[in-house]
């Protein structure tokens, strides 16, 4: 339940660019995913202009059912703004995002609600919590993955929450836990600025096993790592010397 008494809501976030191929069967699972938790929850697909049919095939979607929303951005780019957008465009009190890819296994909505409702801030999806696996990673992906994740701890310690996994791009925040915060739009990795900004007290981590990309063509490259260590960086400065200041 919320602070006013009533029954939560969650609005899912679903960042897409040119993923036609993985809508059908990642609704179909979300949907079968959340039904038997009886909770209030809307889909949000950001879609960032795709050229490969994805908005039109959401959009049929939409019109059988009212829980599933498409929003159109043209002329703008970037994971971390679509997932930002789509949260400003609903009035869900848990707010939430997955992939659209089908490496996030849908299925663990289920037990990342489930946390939720025993009073977490934050429910963190994660690779590296005990049984957590990154799948068939070869090794220098996984060797960059526990890099970047060792690089955030000492911002973690500052504000009191450790995450093993804060790369992750699967979880659910309360929103009053990120309201007014000026979240950065650009990038791909957006958990690791709520982790050191939000008003988190209580943060839990649900393994899950980070699948094979179900269609389509991945879009991590080296500018996902560089805006990743920029974040890095601004979070530092934010934490030594206060937001804006450098």
């Amino acid at each position: 339940m919320s602070s006013a008494g009533t029954p939560e809501k969650f609005g899912l976030v679903i960042p897409t660019l040119n993923e036609v191929g993985n809508m059908a069967p990642l609704i179909q699972r979300v949907e079968a995913a959340l039904a038997p938790t009886g909770i209030d929850y809307e889909l949000l697909v950001v879609d960032d202009d795709s050229t490969d049919g994805t908005a039109e095939l959401v959009q049929q979607y939409a019109q059988a059912n009212p829980r599933i929303r498409l929003l159109r951005r043209v002329g703008q780019k970037g994971l971390a703004g679509a997932i930002i957008h789509g949260w400003n465009h609903t009035d869900a009190s848990w707010l939430g995002v997955i992939d659209a890819d089908l490496q996030h296994p849908p299925e663990t909505l289920s037990a990342l609600v489930t946390a939720m409702r025993q009073g977490s801030d934050i429910v963190v999806a994660s690779r590296y919590a005990s049984n957590g696996t990154v799948g068939n990673w070869n090794a220098f992906r996984h060797f960059v993955s526990r890099c970047s994740t060792m690089a955030s701890m000492p911002l973690q310690k500052k504000n009191g929450v450790q995450i093993k996994d804060p790369m992750s791009g699967f979880f659910i925040v309360r929103r009053e836990c990120i309201d007014g915060l000026d979240l950065t739009p650009f990038g791909f990795k957006i958990l690791l600025e709520i982790l050191v900004k939000g008003r988190i007290q209580k943060a839990v981590e649900v393994p899950f096993t980070f699948a094979t990309r179900h269609s389509g063509r991945s879009k991590a490259d080296f500018k996902v790592a560089l805006h990743y260590f920029s974040l890095l960086g601004k979070l530092s400065r934010d934490v030594i010397f206060g937001p804006g200041q450098q």
